[in-house]
């Protein structure tokens, strides 16, 4: 009675166990109904997994087949280093040996990365605390520990790994580092350059054998993708010069025995330099040829450049895409003549099928909603592909400012011919900041500033700022929020709540103040994609408490308007921005207009601001700037304009040279010597700057140097003080400017080149946070 008999069977997983168990009848076991099924060996894993992974269930019929299969089950589940099967009567026993538990992950003698940094990199390859322990794992843990360190340069590094049982089939898992120096690049060699020399050479690369500043750029520590990056520099140079059949031959990387010092050398052949003969187009432009020629940026009797060609066929494809035509085919190819050193082009066209975008898709954005990426798209879904106004929505998706990159990718649908999906793949940044702490000018001395400020509440795109400042001069709490979309179709809506006390520049210590609590709302309706008009109206008080020091101006503002005065100023302003860059722009142009008119209240007045900024890129590394104020403030029905109006002038952001806020009108301090500067109700101010790469830096846009010429003044509207263009003060001078972790910091150095006796002039000047 083969029922009765009691069987028993043990199996061991593994690729050739499996293999002998398939290939050996006699150890098959005849098919039974499972009555039972129980598990040994469990400690920390719960029953149920068991359960869940095996390919039968009580009452099923077992068989060869599915024993094999559970085992497989069994080890995929990554718990366990060993499993096995028995069959005892008609019960299945599963008997399993757990992996041992990483109970820690330490490190020792290491300094170049911060321990939580590592432990990141190593949850990633998936060995951290709580998870099964795998061999495989902890070396490929070590890798990726070496991997991290030779992307810093330190190839003496070493690495040994330790694993320490404990008790509960537990493990203690260290890695002992032996760092070792820094790897630094002593030598860079160019080999079969003849028109241009090596210096010209490496000038444009961004790896180089240190100099002064190679703490901060890391620009001699060898990288990889670095030095591809540059080889790419190199070839575009050749390439933007006539040289179609350049070619680097071979890149040798030789490191020391010690590991510490390493040298490039670079093999090239240059060819011959070729000039266009011609250009003419082939294919099927869509009827429209000559505006096709239009595009074409290759110049018969010039030089080859490949960015003209690659320009070309770019402008070509664009112009397709505005069409609808998303998988336009355009190619740029070659006729050489090699006797005469002259290449001709033919630009074929093959537009392919119109189509028109099905979806659009955003991915990446794990915290802001998707509508507010979606909102900034001029291309909509059931739409005729448009690739400029993709490139429209790319770029206002970007100038956000929630995202460190964003692109749009265009995906075919298999079997639909006339449809594509555009992906939006972004890449999201912190967009709050906590500041707390001091910060100093030479105009205003210590100060203490405090702020919150989120750029993208809760995911939404409104921003909410709280910030506190208290200087010597100036003091302020001010509340911000804004909603970019009050409306569907765009329309902002902007509230402040503020409240300031301020006290004119002056040697003259006083305890007087002027203290302006207020509220405001603004709207912003967008006109075009690049213009935005504002409109606001606004409510506030100013109050001058009386003390020591008041000067004279302000006695008799108090004359005038009484101690305390109420404005309403209504506002109205236009703004304009194709800079490439907020930060650090290099192209495009900045225009700004404001206006305020003081209709109800104690005071009136008409006060207008007129800002004008220009880049223009003489190259890669090189820009001029210019930058122009004009402002403009009058008293209305015979009241005059009001002092706590006046613009102020002189410092970083006006007339580098003079002292901040120096510029303009005075007013005798009663009972003093000095007097007390109270700025006015005109304002002219022009900037230009050249900027330029910090030496040693090499294209670091964040760290800058350039060299200002200033010109500006301020006037008041008063009989006998007319403004003049004799009465402009200039200055120039160098400065540096550092986008820095705790924002914009610029320094610069200034003489005055145009000055008046009485002036206050001041040769070095540095603020964080400030403009132009």
């Amino acid at each position: 009675m083969k029922n009765k008999q009691t069987r028993w069977r043990g199996v061991t997983w593994g690729a050739l166990v499996s293999s002998l168990v398939a290939a050996m009848p006699a150890w098959a076991v005849d098919p039974f109904t499972v009555r039972d099924i129980r598990v040994e060996g469990l400690q920390r894993v719960e029953p149920g997994t068991i359960f869940a992974s095996l390919p039968f269930r009580v009452g099923d019929t077992y068989n060869d087949e599915q024993g094999s299969a559970a085992i497989r089950s069994l080890f995929g589940l990554g718990l366990f280093s060993d499993v096995r099967l028995q069959v005892d009567g008609e019960v299945l026993v599963v008997i399993v040996e757990e992996r041992p538990t990483v109970a820690d992950v330490g490190f020792s003698g290491v300094k170049e990365f911060d321990n939580e940094v590592l432990r990141r990199a190593l949850r990633d390859v998936g060995l951290t605390e709580g998870r099964p322990f795998d061999k495989a794992l902890a070396d490929r843990a070590e890798q990726e520990l070496k991997r991290q360190y030779l992307n810093r340069s330190m190839y003496a590094a070493q690495v040994t790994t330790t694993v320490t049982p404990i008790e509960r089939n537990r493990v203690n898992i260290n890695f002992s580092v032996t760092e070792g120096d820094v790897a630094k690049i002593t030598d860079i060699r160019i080999v079969g350059n003849q028109t241009f020399s090596e210096s010209t050479l490496r000038d444009l690369f961004d790896l180089d054998t240190g100099g002064w500043l190679s703490w901060y750029t890391k620009s001699d520590r060898y990288s990889r993708a670095k030095l591809n990056a540059d080889l790419e520099s190199l070839r575009s140079y050749y390439l933007s010069r006539g040289f179609l059949e350049f070619s680097i031959d071979s890149t040798q990387v030789a490191i020391a025995p010690g590991k510490d010092d390493m040298s490039i050398t670079i093999n090239l052949t240059e060819g011959k330099r070729y000039a266009v003969s011609s250009v003419r187009l082939e294919g099927d432009y869509l009827g429209k040829d000559e505006e096709f020629k239009t595009l074409v940026k290759i110049r018969p009797g010039q030089a080859y450049n490949a960015e003209d060609v690659a320009e070309t066929t770019k402008a070509f494809t664009d112009y397709f895409g505005g069409f609808g035509f998303a998988f336009a085919r355009v190619e740029a190819v070659p006729e050489i003549d090699r006797d005469n050193s002259t290449v001709a082009f033919v630009l074929r066209a093959q537009p392919s099928r119109r189509a028109y975008v099905r979806r659009i898709n955003v991915e990446g954005n794990n915290r802001t909603r998707d509508e507010v990426v979606r909102r900034e798209f001029r291309q909509l879904e059931a739409a005729w592909y448009d690739s400029d106004r993709i490139r429209l929505s790319r770029d206002r998706v970007d100038r956000l400012g929630f995202f460190t990159q964003v692109s749009v990718d265009t995906q075919e649908i298999p079997d639909t011919p006339d449809q594509v999906d555009l992906v939006v793949t972004v890449v999201e940044k912190p967009t709050g900041n906590l500041t707390l702490g001091a910060g100093y000018s030479q105009s205003e001395k210590l100060s203490f500033v405090a702020g919150i400020q989120q750029e993208n509440v809760f995911g939404t795109g409104n921003y909410l700022g709280l910030n506190v400042n208290t200087s010597k001069f100036n003091k302020q709490l001010v509340l911000s929020t804004t909603d970019p979309y009050f409306t569907a179709d765009g329309i902002s809506r902007t509230l402040d709540v503020y409240y300031r006390t301020t006290r004119p520049l002056s040697e003259q210590e006083g305890d007087y103040r002027l203290v302006t609590p207020g509220a405001s709302i603004r709207f912003g309706v967008p006109f075009t994609e690049t213009d935005t008009v504002f409109f606001g109206i606004g409510v506030e008080q100013t109050r001058i408490e009386r003390g020591d020091g008041l000067p004279d101006a302000y006695d008799q503002f108090i004359n005038d308007f009484g101690p305390s005065a109420t404005s309403v100023p209504v506002t109205v302003g236009w703004a304009r921005d194709t800079r490439d860059s907020a930060l650090v722009p290099s192209d495009g142009r900045l225009q700004r207009f404001n206006g305020e008119l003081g209709l109800a209240g104690d005071t009136r007045y008409a006060k207008v601001n007129y800002q004008f900024q220009q880049y223009i890129p003489l190259n890669k590394k090189f820009t001029l700037a210019f930058n122009a104020e004009a402002g403009w403030g009058k008293g209305l029905g015979g009241k005059p304009f009001p002092l706590f109006k006046n613009f102020y002038g002189g410092g970083l952001g006006s007339v580098r040279g003079f002292e901040q806020g120096t510029l303009g009108g005075t007013s005798p301090i009663q009972g003093a010597t000095n007097d007390a500067y109270i700025g006015g109700s005109k304002k002219l101010v022009l900037n230009t700057e050249v900027i330029a790469p910090f030496p040693g830096a090499g294209n670091d846009r964040t760290l800058r140097m350039f060299g200002f010429f200033d010109i500006g003044n301020i006037s008041n509207d008063t009989p006998g003080n007319t403004a003049k263009f004799s009465d402009l003060r200039a200055s120039a001078g160098v400065g540096i400017s550092w986008i820095s972790p705790v924002g914009p910091l610029r320094i610069a150095y200034a003489r005055p080149v145009r000055k008046f006796e009485g002036d206050k002039t001041q040769s070095i000047q540095f603020q964080i946070g400030t403009s132009f």
